[in-house]
This record gives C-alpha cells, structure tokens and sequence, in this order.
C-alpha cells in the first residue's frame, strides 16, 4: 500500500494555523481574512488585464495582418496600373509612328483614350487600400501599445499577489502597504490601457 505524502508550503502553514483554534475559544484571524479577500479581489483584476491584454495582441495581430494582405493588393494593383501605362506608352508611339497612315493613328489615338479611362479606377482602387493599409497599421500600432500596457498592469498585480501572501506569512505592515502600493500603479496602468484603447 503506496503511502501518499501532502507537502505544505510556508503560505499553506499559516493560513491554516491563521484558521486554527486558539486554546478553548476559536478567534478567527482578521488579518488572515483581509489579506485572503485582498488576495482573491487582486486575483480577479489579474484575470481581467491578463484577459483584456489578450484581447488586444489578438486584435493588434488581426489589424496587422489585414494591412498585410491589403499592401499586397496595392501592390497588384499598382502592377496593374502600370502595365495600362505601359500599353499607353505603346499606343501612343504607334500614333507616332502612323502619323503618315490616318486610319490606323485614329486606332491607336482611341487606344491611347481607353488606357487613360482604365487608369483612372486602377489608380483610386490603390490609393484606397494604401490608406486603409496606413489606418490598420496605425490601429495595429495602438493596439499593441494597450497590450504592453495590459501586461505591465497584470504582471504588477501579480507582484501585488505574491508580496500578499509573504505579508499574511511575515505579519509586517510595511509589506502590506508595498503590496496595496504595488497594486495601485498596476491599476493606473490598467486604466491608462483602457484608455488607449
């Protein structure tokens, strides 16, 4: 029969000793019981800039990756453009070349007209997915700058966390107001994420 051994860590020990009965009368611990509620309301501002701070690289990656695809289709459509300039240019030095034949300059004049037309839309239909390439990119950009901040607000909450439990192990009121310190800016830079946004 295999014999199952229970390690208990530091934090483990005194919150049990913390809820454990005091000679006849069982007094609970206050400040066990505050430091596991600040423990549990610091948990739950994690979660949520650990989530939010996903939410933005999500997006940030989405946006970047539209700009992606659209600068490709600029590009196509820039290729696009130029190979009617070029077919322009064509028609054009074949009106040149025909000046002494009428008929066939007439050709390559409305040859010349039609590639003109055509231009036009190409050139438009380019321009618009450059801007949209520049509002994704811009977008990409602001996202991800909110995401850096979601991390910093998590990873400082969680620092909030850990020097909790050292201040439920070591007793000192100092350590508590460095861990409600600690959460605080985590906090503001939460609300500044939120509002880069």
């Amino acid at each position: 029969m295999a014999e199952e051994y229970e390690v208990h860590g530091l934090h483990d020990h005194a919150v049990e000793h913390a809820g454990a009965p005091h000679g006849e009368h069982h007094t609970p611990d206050p400040f066990a019981s505050r430091m596991a509620v600040m423990t549990a309301i610091l948990a739950t501002i994690g979660a949520i800039f650990a989530y939010q701070s996903g939410t933005s690289e999500n997006l940030a990656l989405y946006y970047k990756n539209e700009a992606g695809i659209q600068k490709t289709e600029a590009a196509n459509q820039w290729a696009y453009y130029q190979a009617e300039g070029e077919k322009q240019n064509l028609a054009e030095l074949g009106a040149a070349l025909s000046a002494a034949d009428a008929n066939a300059q007439k050709k390559f004049l409305a040859d010349i007209d039609k590639y003109k037309q055509r231009k036009l839309p190409i050139r438009e239909k380019a321009e618009a997915l450059e801007k949209q390439v520049a509002d994704n990119d811009a977008r990409s950009e602001s996202l991800l700058h909110g995401h850096h901040r979601w991390a910093q607000a998590t990873t400082l909450i969680q620092i909030s966390i850990a020097l909790t439990a050292i201040t439920l192990l070591t007793r000192r009121r100092w350590l508590l107001n460095v861990s409600v310190g600690v959460a605080g800016l985590g906090a503001v830079l939460g609300v500044l994420a939120l509002l880069s946004i």
